[in-house]
C-alpha cells in the first residue's frame, strides 16, 4: 500500500465531487497537487497543498483557500483510518492517520516481501541507460567507477518500477586516442620482444597495462611487425589493443557487479554493415528542413585560436531549445562528435526507446542543451533524453589525497579501489552523494565498522534484523516467524513512539521508490535506507534502557510476534533498497 498514492486518490475523487456540483471548473487538472509527509510529525501523518493550489479555480464559490480546505477536510475525515483532517495556515490540509492505517502496511509488507514498495507499472517505458562508456585505453579509475555504478543502481531502479531497461555502453573507438593507444600497444609489443623501450615518450600511454597487450601482440605475430611502416601495422594493432582493453574493462565492471546488455560502436556509426549511418542521420534531419549552410557568429570573450569564419553544413538547433545551431562538419568535410552522436541517438529512438538516460562525466556539461535538442528533432518531441553528469570523486586516505598507481599510470584505477574495501562499499558510498555533487572517498572511512561508516551503519540494521529473528526462536523455540504467521500478530500492541516511527517510515519506502524512479535519483534511496537503519538503531538502544522496549520480550509472547512483524518488515526494506542498489544485505557482520 502506498499511503500517499492511497490519499492522492482520495483527495482527486473528493475534487471532481466538487467538479460535479459546479464549484470548480470542469478542466481542473488534478495532476497539480501533492500528498506528502508533514514537516513536523506533529502536526499529523500527511499535508496536502490541493486548497493553495486550486484557489483561483475555486473563485467566487469558495472565497479563499481555507473554505475550500475546509470542505476537502471533513470529507477526508469521514474516510476509512483517518483519525483527524484539519485546515492549518492559508489552506494546507494536515491529516493524522488512524493507527490500523500503519497496520495494514505492515501485513502487505509482510505478504510481499522484498517486493514490498514496487509501484504498479500503469505508465511502463521502454528506457535506454547508456553509461560508462569509458574510452577504451585503459583501466577504468574511479571517476568512471561512480558513473558506473550511478547507471547501474538507475537501471535496477527502474526495472523495480517496471519498466523495460536496456544497460548499454558506448565504444567510442573511432576517435585519435585509441590510434594512440596502437601506437602505446606497440611499444609494449616492442618491450615484449625484448627491447629495452625506457621511458614512455610523452603524448603515449604510460600504465603497466598495456604490457599483457605487448605481450600478446608478441606471442600472435613474432617479430613480423618489426621494420615495417605504421600505415601497415596500425590498423591491427589498433584493433587488438581495443579488444584487450574492453576485456580489462569488462572484467573491471564485473568486479562491480555490472554488466551490459549491448556494446554499441562508434566506429559501426561510419563502417558498420548499414553503411554511413552519420551521413544518412544528416540526410533525414536535411530532409526536415532542419539543416543548412551557413556561418556561426563568432563566441563570446575571447576567440579560440581554432576558430574559423567559413561556411560550415550547420544543424538548427536552435529551434529546438539550444543556444546556437551546430557544425556537423569539419572543414576537411569529415563528420564533428556531434554528428556521430546524433546519429548514435537516431539508432537508439529506432530501436523503440523513448525514454533515454545518458550518464556522463561533469566535463559534459556544454552537451546537454544540444543532445537535448538532436533527440527531440529525431524523434519529433516524443522521446525524451535525460543527460545525468556525475561529479569528481577526491580518493583519499586518512585525509591525504591519493591520486597515482604504477598500473594506471597517472590514476589509481578502479579494480584497485575495489580489492582494496570491497564492492558493497564503492556501490554504497558512490550513491550516498547525488551525482551532480562531488564527492569525496575515503578509503580508511568505508571499511570502518562504526556509524560512521554510512554502508556498515545500513547492513548492519538488516543483520539486526536477523539476530532479533534468531534472538526470538531462542527464547520460543516453537514460534512461527514466517511472514504469513507474523501478518496474523496483534498490531494494536505496538504502541510505543519507536514502534510508531518505525511504522511510518516503512509506510514512506513505496513513495520514496517512485520518487527516485520518476527524478532518476537512486541517492534518495540511499539516504532513505539510512535514515531507516538510524531509526531502528535508536529504538534498539531504548531497548537497553528499557527492557519493556525489547524486541523479544520473554513475557510477552503476542507482543514479540507483534514486534517481530515490525522488524521483519524492516529487514524486508532494507534488503530490498540495497539490492536495488547493488549492495548486498548479510544475515551477519563479522
Amino acid at each position: 500500500m502506498n499511503i500517499f498514492a492511497e490519499f492522492q486518490g482520495r483527495v482527486g475523487s473528493i475534487l471532481r465531487a466538487i467538479v460535479a456540483s459546479g464549484r470548480l471548473p470542469g478542466d481542473l487538472d488534478l495532476a497539480r497537487f501533492v500528498v506528502e509527509p508533514t514537516r513536523d510529525p506533529a502536526h499529523g501523518d500527511l499535508a496536502t497543498n490541493a486548497a493553495m493550489v486550486y484557489a483561483k479555480d475555486a473563485k467566487p464559490h469558495f472565497s479563499n483557500p481555507r473554505q475550500l480546505a475546509t470542505e476537502i477536510a471533513f470529507a477526508l475525515a469521514e474516510g476509512e483510518g483517518v483519525d483527524q483532517a484539519e485546515v492549518a495556515g492559508p489552506g494546507f490540509i494536515n491529516i493524522r492517520l488512524k493507527p490500523a492505517m500503519y497496520h495494514a502496511v505492515l501485513r502487505e509488507a509482510l505478504g510481499a516481501g522484498q517486493g514490498y514498495g514496487r509501484p504498479a507499472a500503469t505508465h511502463p517505458e521502454k528506457v535506454n541507460i547508456e553509461y560508462v562508456s569509458a574510452n577504451p585505453t585503459g583501466p577504468m579509475h574511479v571517476g568512471h567507477g561512480r558513473g558506473a555504478v550511478f547507471g547501474d543502481a538507475l537501471a535496477n531502479l527502474l526495472a523495480f518500477a517496471g519498466h523495460s531497461v536496456a544497460r548499454e555502453y558506448y565504444i567510442n573507438d573511432a576517435g585519435a586516442q585509441v590510434d594512440v593507444l596502437a601506437r602505446s600497444a606497440f611499444l609494449r609489443y616492442r618491450e615484449a620482444l625484448g627491447e629495452t623501450i625506457g621511458e614512455i615518450p610523452e603524448g603515449l600511454y604510460p600504465g603497466d597495462y598495456l604490457k599483457p597487450a605487448g605481450e600478446a601482440l608478441a606471442r600472435e605475430y613474432g617479430k613480423s611487425l618489426l621494420g615495417k611502416p605504421e600505415s601497415e601495422w596500425l590498423a591491427d594493432v589498433r584493433e587488438r589493443a581495443i579488444a584487450a582493453m574492453m576485456e580489462m574493462i569488462r572484467a573491471d565492471l564485473k568486479a562491480l557487479n555490472i554488466s551490459h546488455e549491448v556494446f554499441f560502436s562508434e566506429r559501426s556509426l561510419t563502417t558498420g554493415a548499414e553503411g554511413d549511418l552519420v551521413g544518412a542521420a544528416i540526410d533525414w534531419l536535411e530532409k526536415k528542413g532542419i539543416v543548412y549552410v551557413g556561418r556561426l557568429p563568432p563566441p563570446k570573450g575571447q576567440l579560440p585560436d581554432d576558430w574559423e569564419d567559413r561556411e560550415q553544413t550547420l544543424f538548427r538547433t536552435t529551434a529546438f531549445g539550444d543556444d546556437v545551431d551546430r557544425p556537423l562538419k569539419k572543414s576537411d568535410g569529415s563528420y564533428t562528435y556531434f554528428a556521430s552522436d546524433i546519429a548514435y541517438h537516431k539508432s537508439k529512438i529506432d530501436r523503440g526507446f523513448k525514454t533515454l538516460i545518458d550518464v556522463m562525466g561533469a566535463d559534459h556539461g556544454g552537451y546537454v542543451k544540444r543532445m537535448q535538442a538532436a533527440v527531440k528533432a529525431l524523434s519529433d518531441g516524443r522521446a525524451t533524453l535525460d543527460l545525468k553528469l556525475c561529479q569528481l570523486v577526491k580518493l583519499v586516505r586518512e585525509g591525504v589525497e591519493v591520486k597515482m598507481s604504477k598500473r594506471g599510470g597517472t590514476f589509481v584505477t578502479l579494480r584497485e579501489v575495489v580489492d582494496e574495501v570491497g564492492v558493497d562499499a564503492v556501490r554504497f558510498m558512490m550513491l550516498f552523494r547525488k551525482n551532480d555533487a562531488q564527492l569525496e572517498f575515503d578509503l580508511a572511512k568505508v571499511i570502518e565498522q562504526s556509524k560512521d561508516n554510512p554502508v556498515f551503519y545500513v547492513q548492519y540494521a538488516h543483520a539486526r534484523c536477523k539476530s532479533v529473528i534468531r534472538q526470538a526462536l531462542a527464547a520460543f523455540p516453537s514460534l512461527d516467524v514466517s511472514p504469513a504467521a507474523l501478518a496474523s500478530a496483534p498490531l494494536d500492541l505496538l504502541a510505543d513512539e519507536g514502534e510508531a516511527g518505525l511504522m511510518k517510515m516503512l509506510a514512506q519506502y513505496p513513495r520514496q521508490v517512485e520518487a527516485a524512479a520518476a527524478s532518476h535519483e537512486p541517492h534518495r534511496l540511499a539516504f532513505f535506507l539510512h535514515d531507516l537503519a538510524s531509526a531502528l538503531h535508536s529504538h534498539w538502544n531504548r531497548g537497553k534502557d528499557h527492557p519493556y522496549l525489547r524486541f523479544v520480550n520473554q513475557d510477552g509472547r503476542d507482543l514479540t510476534r507483534a514486534r517481530l512483524a515490525l522488524v521483519s518488515c524492516t529487514g524486508f526494506v532494507l534488503a530490498s533498497g540495497l539490492g536495488i542498489l547493488g549492495v548486498s544485505a548479510p544475515d551477519e557482520m563479522r
